[in-house]
């Protein structure tokens, strides 16, 4: 027949079932906390598409109300820019600008004309002035004045070099400038599509305009800032011609040239906004009141200058979804998934807390489970330790001798 266990083992045995009840629970709360976050990463993302929505709900409305019976303001808009670029005299932007304008056949038969897609200010429009004006200082008259290629090759037949590696002032831009008669001097600025490092991100394919898929700042909390209005680079709003305009390896002018010129540039109601959100800033940011916070962590001070060419400022809806009542329906339907999202994640909340009030009980039993049986052993073992005899006692339950 089998000896019963020693008190030692039971003391083990039950050490043993407590803990991998223990490790359960630990389990079963880390589950908990995995289905936290990820209800809370659906919640943020629900709630960007529908203030995203919104925003195109209330852009559609005030633009509609502004521009009734006015097809041509888009067109006025382009006009004041091309005009106040054909006044940068002696330019290199001015003299491509006159060609391609007014010797449209001319340029059309030039090589070098036929790879230049446009200018920086000419690219992109935007749908408030303050924002234009603040875009183009912040990217000053040399960016808003370049030319863009497509191709490197484009580039290459801008300047041509003698063996001496000094430019040929008789070919190239130059060639085209003694056409009206401006003999260009000085540096200029070109950017290439083909060689610009594209955006790494992916593209909202559902959107008519292509934005960039970028992340809205949060602090640690999942707040996100007061006062932030997006990311520049998604506020550049692009025609439909410029929006087919994709290099070879597929990327349009958001991911390359305006991601390159803005990268993740915030957009901010006031200057105080960009104070208080200064932690989550990184490739700068600039406030509609003419705060302008650069990369480097320099700030722009002072009064605004006077902009000779801007981005032209339009407050078309062309680039908005046509069905509207679809996109309110959306909005229903997104803010009904993100309450069904909240009623699950307070669910998974309560669920945790009540987890954690059985691993809270669990190992507060364990310790005392511990406590005990170190106190029991020590009981059973203490009376076992040599003990003194008290006087008439006999420790050793030896039997009292008869003889005297």
């Amino acid at each position: 027949m089998a000896s019963p266990p020693l008190p030692s083992q039971i003391v083990g045995f039950n050490c043993k079932v407590m803990e991998e009840e223990l490790q359960r629970l630990c389990l079963q709360g880390s589950h908990h906390e995995d289905n936290i976050r990820f209800l809370k990463s659906e919640i943020d993302a629900l709630e960007v598409v529908c203030a995203d929505l919104r925003t195109k709900l209330g852009k559609y409305h005030s633009s509609m109300a502004a521009v009734v019976n006015n097809d041509t303001s888009a067109q006025e808009a382009e006009q004041r820019t091309i005009q106040s670029i054909l006044d940068q005299d002696k330019t290199v932007a001015a003299v491509i600008c006159q060609l391609k304008v007014r010797h449209y056949e001319r340029a059309s038969k030039t090589p070098v004309m036929k790879d230049i897609l446009g200018f920086v200010a000419t690219l992109g429009k935007v749908n408030d002035d303050n924002l234009s004006r603040l875009l183009t200082e912040y990217l000053g008259m040399d960016n808003m004045l370049a030319l863009v290629c497509k191709t490197y090759d484009g580039v290459k037949g801008l300047e041509k070099y003698d063996k001496d590696g000094i430019i040929d002032k008789s070919g190239g831009v130059y060639e085209l400038g003694r056409l009206f008669g401006k003999f260009l001097d000085g540096r200029f600025t070109v950017f290439c599509l083909e060689s610009s490092r594209p955006f790494s991100g992916e593209v909202d394919i559902d959107d008519p305009q292509r934005k960039l898929i970028l992340h809205r700042p949060r602090f640690p909390g999942g707040e996100s800032p007061p006062g932030f209005l997006g990311f520049a680079v998604n506020m550049i709003h692009l025609d439909r011609e410029h929006l087919s305009c994709l290099t070879a390896s597929g990327h349009g002018l958001r991911e390359t040239l305006f991601y390159s010129l803005f990268s993740h540039l915030q957009v901010y109601k006031t200057r105080a906004d960009i104070q208080h959100a200064l932690p989550l800033i990184n490739d700068g940011a600039v406030s509609l009141d003419g705060g302008i916070l650069r990369p480097n962590g320099s700030f722009f001070l002072g009064d605004s200058k006077k902009l000779e060419v801007r981005f032209p400022v339009s407050l078309e809806v062309s680039g908005l979804p046509e069905n509207i009542t679809e996109m309110e329906e959306q909005v229903k339907l997104k803010s009904w998934e993100k309450e069904r999202c909240l009623e699950d994640m307070r669910r998974e909340e309560d669920l945790l807390k009540h987890v954690q009030e059985l691993y809270s009980k669990q190992k507060k039993e364990l310790m005392n489970y511990l406590t005990n049986a170190a106190v029991a052993q020590t009981q059973s073992v203490s009376p076992m330790i040599g003990s003194q005899a008290t006087p008439g006692s006999n420790p050793f339950a030896a039997k009292p001798s008869l003889k005297r």
